[in-house]
């Protein structure tokens, strides 16, 4: 008798194994359950988030769905650029007690840029949902999200470790909609925040080309080098909109609900 009952226990887990390897493969979070999105993968997704320490205030910057224009829009720009997700970002002025326009955000990514030569982009940029809410709550001036590097600028003429090279992009040339890929190498101007701005003359008050800021790094000092990047807003207007397709040299990385894709660029692009 316990010789037929243990062979029957030992056919039933038998029989149980493939059942459970089925329900690990559909489980949230097994690699097999995500879908790759057109050759997309998920490596770098954990290393991916709001970087706390940049943030100030109580900001949004959230992977999402959508989002998608209104109900009578048509074309090519009325969903995200990648798949169905995007990182919506919200961003108020002055909701904080430090003074006017504090409040700030950047979502972005500490681990994987780190060391990695500054002279070394060559292709950067992103898609954005703009509104035209956004375009008045900046006045005259351009409210748009940006890129911000940290980085260590290695000057020669100045002993600093530490700068934002930051993106200061042109105005969306499609309000209340998805924009065409933006390239922050041919469009918009630069900054480096600091010491270093001051050293190379590319700051806050004149920006930079982005050729003119990698002139301007290379000084005859070490290479520049790359700490983490990220997307982030403020401080200055109220900002709530939408960024996707993030670009670094040939990764575009695609915001979605579930978490951030790598894709490959199509060749030539």
């Amino acid at each position: 008798m316990k010789t037929r009952i243990g062979a029957r226990r030992w056919a039933t887990t038998l029989l149980a194994l493939p059942l459970l390897a089925i329900i690990a493969a559909v489980a949230p979070g097994s690699a097999s359950a995500e879908p790759d999105g057109g050759g997309g993968d998920r490596d770098q997704r954990d290393h991916w988030g709001v970087i706390a320490r940049n943030t100030i205030g109580s900001p949004v910057a959230e992977l999402r769905n959508g989002p998608f224009t209104r109900f009578n829009a048509t074309g090519t720009l009325v969903r995200p650029p990648y798949g169905q997700g995007s990182l919506g970002i919200a961003v108020a002025d002055d909701a904080t007690t430090l003074g006017t326009s504090s409040e700030k955000v950047d979502f972005g990514n500490e681990v994987d840029f780190f060391g990695k030569p500054v002279a070394d982009l060559t292709r950067v940029g992103f898609h954005v949902f703009q509104t035209g809410e956004n375009v008045s709550y900046g006045g005259t001036t351009v409210n748009m999200p940006n890129i911000r590097f940290e980085i260590d600028p290695n000057l020669a003429a100045d002993p600093t470790t530490y700068s934002s090279l930051v993106w200061v992009p042109d105005e969306s040339p499609t309000p209340n909609g998805w924009s065409p890929f933006l390239d922050a190498t041919l469009t918009g101007k630069w900054f480096l925040t600091g010491a270093a701005g001051a050293a190379t003359g590319c700051n806050q008050t004149t920006l930079c080309t982005f050729a003119a800021v990698q002139t301007a790094l290379a000084d005859g000092g070490d290479p520049a080098t790359i700490y983490t990047a990220a997307v982030g807003k403020g401080r200055d207007f109220i900002w709530v909109g939408a960024v996707d397709g993030l670009r670094i040299n040939d990764t575009i990385y695609d915001f979605e609900e579930s978490g951030v894709k790598t894709i490959r660029p199509r060749p030539g692009a």
